[in-house]
């Protein structure tokens, strides 16, 4: 005897999108930018992204920013860091169309990240794990986006992008 099983669209459509988003999760894939200095600073640095299951753990070295401060810090929606002053990156990468916000906040835009605090000589270290993004080319995908580092720090809550001033450095994620 053979039972049949059926399914109305709407249920086979949570089941077909719950198994999609059960795939949105990394194995350890690796993503690095290198940042060049932009609207006259000196600020240079190297980003690291790798995959670890929802999150992704964003770490980074970063030298001639102002010494004792935070600096805003963003993935943006092109990777084109040809401008002067890092325009050509374009906005906060937000495939979700979310307002600016803190990090993790869940009304954040993917690309926001926490600020960059720099000690006395002005270099940085940088750790944190955050989800929203992953590092692939699918929607939320940040291969071939840019990574900004911001004049001043964010403050979480101005829209569109924290108040964090002109883009001081700039790379493309490959």
């Amino acid at each position: 005897m053979v039972k049949r099983i059926s399914l109305s669209v709407g249920a086979a459509s949570v089941l077909l999108l719950a198994a999609c988003q059960s795939m949105e999760h990394g194995t350890g894939q690796k993503a690095s930018a290198s940042l060049e200095s932009r609207s006259g600073s000196n600020t240079k640095g190297t980003v690291n992204f790798v995959w670890q299951g929802h999150d992704v753990l964003v770490t980074g070295n970063f030298s001639g920013l102002k010494p004792n401060a935070e600096q805003g810090f963003h993935v943006h929606e092109k990777g084109d860091c040809s401008a002067p002053d890092a325009t050509s990156a374009g906005g906060h990468f937000n495939p979700d169309t979310k307002p600016h916000g803190m990090p993790g906040s869940g009304a954040n835009h993917a690309g926001d990240m926490p600020n960059i605090k720099s000690d006395a000589n002005g270099n940085a270290i940088y750790s944190a794990k955050l989800s929203g993004f992953a590092v692939n080319n699918g929607p939320t995908g940040i291969l071939g986006k840019s990574v900004v580092v911001h004049r001043d720090p964010d403050d979480y809550k101005s829209q569109p992008a924290g108040n964090s001033g002109p883009r001081i450095a700039c790379g493309l994620i490959k």
